[in-house]
């Protein structure tokens, strides 16, 4: 049985956001760590991990199947939890966070689009759910 691709709509959106941010992410995650790492190694590798998740949930979002599904739902999860418990240590905290991280903050280095991002994903994926049970 052939299944359809999340790529229109919402989905086509979502998959773009998440890609820049994986690019974002993980690009300046790679020259944190690899030019100023004894600065803040917390917060790089936390930026790291923040691309990392970034491009499981690009193509959790962008593939089709159930494996897929799954790993998108995993990745906006895991992110929700990530921006929340960074964002309130940074907040709590800060000299554990000398310099920001992706998820410092929640997110506020990038207009707070990290802790908007996995609650919108979370919905398009629940939204998908119920209308593919409804087919």
């Amino acid at each position: 049985m052939a299944q359809e691709r999340r790529t229109t709509g919402l989905g086509r959106v979502l998959v773009a956001l998440y890609a820049v941010f994986a690019v974002a992410a993980v690009s300046r995650a790679a020259v944190q760590i690899a030019t100023e790492f004894h600065v803040a190694p917390v917060a790089y590798l936390l930026s790291a991990f923040a691309g990392v998740v970034y491009v499981l949930a690009t193509v959790g979002l962008g593939r089709s199947g159930e494996r897929w599904r799954r790993v998108a739902w995993v990745a906006c999860t895991v992110e929700l939890v990530g921006v929340l418990a960074v964002g309130t240590l940074s907040l709590t905290d800060p000299a554990a966070f000398p310099d920001a991280a992706v998820w410092s903050r929640y997110g506020s280095g990038y207009g707070y689009v990290p802790l908007v991002l996995p609650v919108l994903g979370l919905v398009y994926l629940r939204r998908e759910a119920r209308a593919a049970r409804t087919r």
